[in-house]
């Protein structure tokens, strides 16, 4: 029996290319799917045609979008889809997604139902990003709200997406982005071109216009042609890839998260309460995401706190994908575990730094299997923010409890994508409020990896993609 096939899709047409590439299951090396891949030049080519995207849109009005974009979800979430000459049901969709990325079959339908909720949701969340905005006036560019003239002007016809291959929830910044009239130019990870190309059939499905979405699966070429050729651009990547954007207001880039818990001098005492906050933080999701907690900040209490977690943690071990319990993504290159074992085992030779999880293991924290690796959950214990491992996030339940004065704290947390911060102290709380180097705060025993999807992420996608001009009529 031949191989699902993933075609490209230039502007909705499904073009096969000559160069293919296997996907195959991470654990036994079966052939799972052939993902035809694109070149730089073809999407330099195909993006002269984006402003057909943004024209099929606007012709119809942003409400109804967001009708059909519902109805995706229940296709996306229930249908049998198109895949090549043949059709994948949701539980194929699981098991095929699971078997590239590592990650559990329960996790991979979590993320089917982030994905759901995102779509179902949308009338809301663009109300809230959009502060009420009438969305006529992104169809037309321009119109009076409340006796005053606003003008909003698209930044580019379309969005690009250089997608990452870990974590499938990640596809839920670019659902809201067909309501808002803007078509979107996918380049998937190239372990994870399941969620990209069964969420683009059901749109097409639910009637969004095909030429809406283009498709290009390849290498780290075509991801940069993404960058190079669409003027809006949201890639993922390392701290590095990061820096190198900063200041680019054409690219958003979404990197580490460094996400923190801390514990304000009027609750620390009393952290047993929170300490199943802390574990959920940590854990969940595999703690693949840059929203997973990786570092818990006290003044005092670390060590006791550190041990709690330790115990909780330690014992936690890798079982079948399949298995619904499944708590640990694999690594499906397991070099890249191996190096993230490295790199912890050179951070624990300094002084001050001390790993709390290896006496409730049982075994190493390193799990080789015959085609990939597990990291198992591991608990730092920092005596100071100067230790290396005191600020640092990897790709599996990793947290580091920090020792630090509150005094000090806001600053040495460094930037953070999500900071909860557990205190009644209304100065301290203000301090928080105020701080610049946090993007998403909870104020109180709020998780760090409970998304409000009516709050922005990261940065603003209205504020991405459209600008707000003066526009004056005669």
């Amino acid at each position: 029996m031949s191989l699902p096939h993933f075609p490209i899709l230039r502007w909705g047409e499904a073009y096969q290319s000559l160069d293919v590439e296997t996907v195959v299951h991470f654990a036994t090396g079966e052939e799972l799917c052939q993902v035809s891949q694109a070149n730089p030049g073809l999407i330099a080519r195909d993006m002269r045609q984006a402003h057909r995207a943004r024209e099929a849109l606007r012709a119809i009005p942003c409400d109804e979008l967001c009708r059909r974009l519902s109805r995706a979800a229940d296709l996306f979430i229930r249908g049998s889809l198109p895949l090549g000459s043949t059709t994948q049901s949701p539980e194929e969709f699981v098991r095929c997604q699971s078997a590239t990325t590592g990650l559990p079959e329960h996790m991979c339908r979590f993320n089917m139902e982030k994905l759901r909720h995102v779509l179902t949701n949308l009338d809301a969340i663009l109300g809230s990003l959009t502060r009420g905005l009438d969305r006529g006036i992104l169809t037309r560019g321009y119109g009076e709200e409340r006796g005053i003239m606003r003008s909003m002007q698209a930044n580019s016809p379309v969005l690009g997406m250089v997608l990452p291959s870990n974590s499938p929830g990640t596809h839920g910044l670019w659902l809201p982005v067909p309501a808002l009239q803007i078509g979107l130019v996918l380049k998937p990870g190239p372990l994870e071109p399941w969620t990209p190309f069964r969420m683009a059939q059901a749109f097409f499905e639910a009637g969004l216009p095909r030429e809406s979405i283009g498709l290009y699966p390849g290498g780290a070429e075509v991801g940069m042609a993404v960058v190079n050729h669409v003027p809006r651009t949201l890639i993922f990547g390392s701290k590095a890839t990061v820096e190198q954007y900063r200041g680019n207001p054409a690219v958003q880039v979404h990197g580490p998260g460094f996400s923190k818990i801390i514990l304000g001098d009027d609750c620390v005492d009393q952290w047993e309460r929170y300490l199943d906050l802390m574990v959920d933080s940590i854990a969940l999701n595999g703690g693949r995401g840059c929203i997973n907690c990786s570092g818990i900040w006290v003044s005092r209490c670390s060590r006791e706190i550190a041990e709690a977690l330790a115990q909780r943690l330690g014992p936690v071990a890798p079982l079948p994908p399949d298995d619904p319990g499944a708590p640990l993504a694999a690594f499906t290159i397991a070099a890249q575990a191996e190096g993230i074992n490295a790199l912890i085992e050179a951070g624990l030779a300094e002084s001050g730094v001390e790993e709390v999880t290896a006496k409730h293991r049982g075994g190493h924290r390193l799990v080789r299997e015959q085609r990939c690796a597990y990291l198992r959950p591991t608990i730092v214990h920092c005596d100071s923010p100067k230790r290396a491992l005191a600020n640092t996030e990897f790709m599996f339940p990793f947290a580091s409890v920090v020792e630090c004065p509150q005094s000090d704290v806001l600053t040495a947390i460094g930037d953070t994508l999500v900071c909860t911060v557990i205190s009644n102290d209304e100065k301290f709380r203000r301090a928080a409020v105020d701080a610049t180097n946090i993007d998403r705060l909870n104020l109180g025993p709020v998780p760090t990896t409970r998304l409000n999807w009516l709050q922005p992420h990261e940065g603003n996608i209205i504020n991405f993609l459209y600008r707000e001009r003066a526009l004056q009529i005669g």
